[in-house]
C-alpha cells in the first residue's frame, strides 16, 4: 500500500519519526534498573496474564538493531523515554552512572544515524519506593523528578533536540487513580484530583529547573480523545463534555490558561490539595512546543446515576482496532485546529503518537498488516488538512516501532511497525513500515 500524500506535501523541516517508551521495550532485568509501579502492578495481577516488562523486547542490549531499523526506513527523529528507576533505583539520591552511561550510549547512537534525540523524562515507570510513599498523590514526588531532570539534562541535555517532561498526564492521573486501569490501581476520587494536580507541578517543577540549566526545546504531551454524545440527547452530550473536560481540557486549559475548566472544578474542587492555586502561575509557564497524542474517540451516553462524571462509554459504528477503539482521523484535525484556536496560537505543535493495535500474524511473506497502513494514511491526512488551515504542526511520531509491552494489555496487542517474536527477539518489519519507507524516499 502508497500513502495518498507524498513526503513532499509536508515542509523540508517537517519531522517524521517514531516512538518507543522505556519500560515497554527496554526489559528491566537487564542492566541495573530500580523496581517501578508496574512491576507491583504486574506482580499484583492488574496486567494480562500478569505479564511485565522484565524483557519486553530486550532493548537494552538490541538497541543498535532497532535505531538502524529506525534510520532505515527514513525517519528524521526517534521519540524514546528515560526510564528514573534506572537513573535514581530509590527515586531520589546521587544518579546510577549504569543507568546514564546507557542513554549517553543511546543519544550518541542516534546522532551517528542522524536521528534526532526527541527524549520524554517521565512514561509512567515511577521508582517504586516513591509510589510507596503515596506517589502522585505526594506532592514530594514532583520535587523528586525535578531533581531527576536535572541529572538527566546535566549528562544528556546538550545532545538532545527536545525534551518533554511528562507523557499523557491523563493516564497518569485519570486512568490509574480513578479508573484503576493502570498502576497503582486505584479508584478513589480523591486520590485523583491530587494526582491531576501533583502530576502538573512534576511538570512545572521540571520545566523550572531546566530552564535553569539552559536546556532548550522544553515541552510535554498530552493524550486526546475525541469525546462523542452517543445520541443528541441533552443528557448524552452532558457526558460527552464532562468527558472532554476530564480527559483533554483539564491538562491544556491548566498548562496554558493558568485554571482548571470550571464544569470539572466543581466536583473536582473539594478534593484538591491545599493551596493548588498557587502553583497555576509556574503550571502555566511558557512552553516551546506542546505533543498531542491521538488515537480514537469514544462515545459517551449518560449513565443514569445522576452524579460525577455522568458517563458511561457505549460501543460506536465505526472500524475499530483490536483493543476496540474506533478509527476517526477526523478527531486528530478537530485537536490540532481547537488546540492552536483555544488554547496555543503559533506555539509549535507535534503529534507525538498515533497508531493502531492489531493482532498481526507473521507468515513466511512476513506481516501485511493493511489495516494499520490504512489508519497511518488516513491521519496524516487529517495533519496536513490542519497544516493547510495553518494549524503550526512540526512532526509526526509513529506509535510505535516496534511490537511491545502494552501496560495492562500484557503482550497481546501489537502496535508495533516492526514485528517482534517475544521468544528470540527476531525483528521483522511490518508492511506498514515499508510503506513508510517508501513515502520518506518519495
Amino acid at each position: 500500500m502508497r500513502m495518498t500524500l507524498s513526503r513532499a506535501a509536508f515542509p523540508t523541516d517537517f519531522r517524521f519519526g517514531a516512538a518507543t517508551a522505556a519500560y515497554q521495550i527496554e526489559g528491566t532485568r537487564l542492566g541495573t534498573c530500580g523496581r517501578s509501579h508496574w512491576d507491583k502492578f504486574a506482580r499484583d495481577g492488574g496486567t494480562f496474564n500478569n505479564e511485565n516488562g522484565d524483557i519486553a523486547c530486550a532493548h537494552y542490549d538490541l538497541w543498535p538493531q532497532d535505531l538502524d531499523l529506525v534510520k532505515r526506513a527514513g525517519f528524521d527523529a526517534y521519540r524514546f523515554s528515560i526510564a528514573w528507576p534506572r537513573i535514581q533505583p530509590e527515586g531520589r539520591g546521587k544518579p546510577l552512572a549504569e543507568g546514564l552511561d546507557f542513554y549517553d550510549r543511546l543519544v550518541d547512537g542516534m546522532l551517528e544515524r542522524d536521528l534526532e534525540p526527541f527524549a520524554t523524562l517521565y512514561h509512567w515507570d515511577l521508582p517504586l519506593a516513591l509510589a510507596d510513599r503515596d506517589g502522585w498523590r505526594n506532592r514530594d514526588t514532583a520535587l523528586r523528578f525535578a531533581d531527576y531532570s536535572a541529572h538527566v539534562c546535566q549528562r544528556l541535555g546538550d545532545r538532545l533536540a527536545s525534551v518533554a517532561t511528562i507523557n499523557e498526564p491523563w493516564c497518569v492521573a485519570w486512568l490509574s487513580h480513578y479508573e484503576g486501569a493502570h498502576a497503582p490501581g486505584l479508584k478513589d476520587i480523591s486520590a485523583t484530583a491530587k494526582a491531576m494536580h501533583n502530576i502538573l507541578v512534576a511538570h512545572a517543577e521540571s520545566v523550572k529547573v531546566m530552564r535553569e540549566l539552559k536546556q532548550p526545546n522544553l515541552g510535554i504531551v498530552l493524550n486526546m480523545e475525541y469525546s462523542n454524545p452517543a445520541t443528541d440527547k441533552e443528557a448524552d452530550r452532558h457526558a460527552a463534555q464532562i468527558h472532554d473536560g476530564i480527559y483533554n481540557r483539564w491538562f491544556v486549559e491548566a498548562l496554558r490558561k493558568g485554571r482548571y475548566p470550571s464544569d470539572i472544578m466543581e466536583y473536582l474542587d473539594p478534593y484538591m490539595p491545599e493551596g493548588w492555586q498557587d502553583d497555576m502561575d509556574d503550571i502555566s509557564a511558557p512552553l516551546d512546543w506542546l505533543g498531542i497524542n491521538y488515537y480514537t474517540r469514544s462515545n459517551h451516553a449518560d449513565n443514569g446515576t445522576g452524579a460525577f462524571p455522568f458517563s458511561r462509554t457505549v460501543t460506536g459504528p465505526l472500524p475499530k482496532s483490536s483493543m476496540g477503539w474506533e478509527t476517526y482521523p477526523d478527531g486528530l484535525e478537530f485537536f490540532l485546529k481547537r488546540t492552536r484556536s483555544d488554547y496555543t496560537g503559533d506555539l509549535p505543535l507535534y503529534v507525538t503518537e498515533n497508531g493502531t493495535a492489531r493482532h498481526d500474524r507473521l507468515t513466511e511473506d512476513g506481516v501485511d498488516d493493511a489495516g494499520r497502513c490504512g489508519y497511518f494514511n488516513q491521519h496524516l491526512e487529517a495533519v496536513h488538512r490542519a497544516m493547510e488551515d495553518g494549524v503550526p504542526v512540526k512532526g509526526y511520531f509513529a506509535w510505535s516501532l516496534l511490537d511491545n509491552f502494552e501496560w495492562a494489555f500484557g503482550y497481546r496487542e501489537r502496535f508495533g511497525l516492526v514485528h517482534v517474536d517475544y521468544e528470540t527477539q527476531k525483528r521483522t518489519p511490518k508492511a506498514s513500515y515499508h510503506m513508510f519507507r517508501q513515502f520518506l524516499e518519495d
